[in-house]
């Protein structure tokens, strides 16, 4: 599904910068015809094609984030554990050579968010990386994010993400990537737009890029489109979404994920 938007040719809106969304899925996933063994060959054929300044990558194991890496040559990344579980999940944002990483952070979606750890309702342990970077003009933050299942869960992950955001410049547009394991108008999404109200919070609010109808991102390897949207691109700030495109296509003849890789541009608004 692709969605073009004619924001960036207004007045005051300059190109700028691309991202992505993509739970990988994990690679030890007994997954049969659609293993990562099978599917890793349709990574560098994905990522000739798009070749975004942020990837924001859920569910990603160590040997994952290897090949990648070795894909994306010209990237940095960070938010990848060390020392970890063998099993482990990371959330990683790779970046474009052509910005600096000012400041990093990683946190678990937990009551201790410094130390291994999960809410107690949640089934696996969740993360978020937090990123602010540079490209010797303009400052950017990135979160990339993956929620548990549970609505009293990602409500209090997405407290958690908004709270930390807080000690950040508010005046610096941020993007929010990942995968929610829930749809808009839930109560995650309205803490983060500001619909739900939180008394410990404040803006500024993000807004999501997709149009609507939210698009379906989630297809189980099936390849249907009316799935539900989990997987999101929100910003807030003097940014604007130029473009943006749910990538349903097959690469090298199969699926590279069991969630469709979310894509999108974005313009800088100018005083």
């Amino acid at each position: 599904m692709k969605h073009k938007n004619s924001k960036r040719e207004k007045s005051g809106v300059k190109s700028g910068f691309s991202v992505l969304t993509f739970n990988l899925r994990f690679g030890l996933a007994d997954d049969g015809a659609n293993s990562w063994d099978h599917r890793k060959k349709a990574l560098p054929a994905f990522f000739k094609q798009y070749r975004p300044d942020f990837i924001g990558l859920q569910e990603a194991n160590d040997f994952q984030i290897d090949y990648i890496a070795k894909i994306l040559l010209d990237y940095n990344f960070i938010g990848m554990r060390k020392p970890a579980p063998p099993n482990w999940q990371n959330n990683v944002i790779f970046f474009q050579n052509r910005w600096t990483r000012i400041i990093d952070e990683h946190l678990f979606l937990s009551p201790t968010p410094e130390i291994p750890s999960k809410f107690p309702d949640s089934r696996w342990p969740r993360q978020c990386t937090i990123g602010m970077f540079t490209d010797n003009r303009r400052r950017l933050i990135c979160i990339n994010t993956h929620f548990d299942f549970a609505d009293k869960v990602q409500r209090d992950s997405a407290v958690l993400i908004m709270g930390r955001l807080s000690r950040l410049p508010s005046n610096i547009p941020a993007i929010l990537l990942g995968d929610f394991n829930t749809t808009p108008g839930d109560n995650c999404y309205g803490i983060f737009t500001g619909s739900k109200s939180v008394a410990t919070l404040k803006g500024p609010w993000f807004k999501n890029a997709a149009p609507e109808p939210f698009p379906g991102t989630f297809h189980g390897f099936s390849g249907r489109t009316d799935g539900e949207h989990l997987d999101w691109i929100l910003h807030r700030g003097r940014i604007a979404p130029a473009a943006y495109e749910v990538v349903v296509n097959k690469f090298e003849g199969i699926f590279p994920s069991d969630h469709f890789p979310v894509y999108a541009e974005y313009g800088w608004i100018e005083l």
